[in-house]
């Protein structure tokens, strides 16, 4: 589309951003409306809770809309943050020592800024098996030279599944801006570059995907709360439910459907795209639930009001971005 453009944002984009907004208006309306109805002490936790969860959501998407604007350097930064405060929750809850100090030195001052360089440069044969191969040879070998055994395996499956999912999985987000999308369908980005090259295409792409998992927890959460009966895995996650799974799945998939004229697909396209990335979301909340129980707490940290820490908030994206961004190179990448 060619014309205005802001960033990473053109006018698709800003319609997009306008759509959330009078959701966002109309989440905070439903809010003080119950606020006022419910005066009952029993509704005085879900209002605020409520309260707390839309104020944070505003404050995101704001951020969001910031971070797009600025540019794709700055998109990356915002990730690259993102992965260093969870993987450092990650690594708080987790059981190391100070044996553990000069892996977790590699794995926060080198590996992690090694992996975003790498998107930053476009180096997608690097990156996508920097982590999963030389880091997942090298921390293990540096442990070894150490020569301390004791927990051996333990520590090391810990530093590397917090480094996979912490940092390789995230830094995929940012890494859908450069998609090489489908130049056969004609589509090209306002600037004239092709779609997916970092430039508005690619963060609608990449917008897709976060409305699409995180509209899914909503509605999953509100599906459960209305409609919900049967547990669907009690003994991790007692809130989710059967009825709040499909209720959810179901609902982001139309969604998905829906915003396809923000993407290079067709609307079924999307929406098995949607379907995907939901299913993937759902599991990626279900494992981070059983972890949290595993530890005994109830969120990774505090950072976002209403929500719990960054990795309670970008769960669903961690197992959702990876996939997401290697079915379109696969299926709608240029030769």
């Amino acid at each position: 589309m060619a014309g205005w453009q802001f960033g990473l944002l053109d006018e698709t984009g800003l319609r997009l951003f306008a759509g959330v907004g009078a959701v966002l208006i109309l989440a905070t309306a439903i809010t003080f409306v119950l606020s006022i109805t419910l005066r009952a002490e029993r509704h005085a936790g879900l209002i605020s809770n409520l309260r707390l969860r839309v104020g944070a959501w505003w404050v995101m998407v704001i951020m969001l809309y910031a971070v797009l604007a600025g540019g794709e350097t700055v998109t990356i930064l915002f990730f690259f943050v993102l992965s260093f405060l969870a993987l450092r929750e990650f690594i708080t809850i987790s059981r190391t020592t100070q044996r553990d100090h000069s892996a977790l030195v590699w794995m926060f001052w080198i590996i992690l800024p090694i992996q975003y360089f790498a998107v930053w440069q476009h180096w997608y044969g690097f990156f996508a098996v920097f982590i999963p191969v030389y880091a997942f040879l090298f921390l293990p070998a540096r442990n070894a030279l150490a020569g301390d055994t004791k927990d051996f395996l333990r520590r090391t499956a810990t530093t590397q599944w917090a480094l996979m999912v912490c940092v390789y999985c995230v830094s995929y987000a940012p890494a859908i801006l450069q998609l090489p999308v489908a130049l056969e369908l004609g589509k090209v980005a306002a600037d004239g570059s092709p779609i997916g090259s970092g430039g508005p295409a690619g963060a609608n792409l990449l917008m897709f995907l976060l409305i699409v998992v995180q509209g899914s927890d909503v509605f999953q959460y509100i599906w459960g709360k209305t409609l919900g009966r049967h547990k669907i895995a009690p003994n991790v996650s007692p809130n989710k439910t059967v009825e709040g799974f499909v209720g959810g799945i179901l609902t982001a998939t139309a969604l998905g459907a829906a915003l396809w004229w923000i993407t290079p697909f067709e609307w079924w396209q999307a929406a098995a795209l949607a379907f995907v990335s939901c299913l993937l979301g759902f599991a990626g909340g279900l494992v981070m639930s059983a972890i949290k129980r595993d530890r005994g707490i109830k969120d990774f940290g505090a950072l976002i009001p209403g929500h719990g820490g960054i990795m309670d908030r970008i769960d669903s994206l961690c197992f959702a971005a990876p996939v997401f961004f290697h079915l379109v190179r696969f299926f709608f990448a240029a030769a």
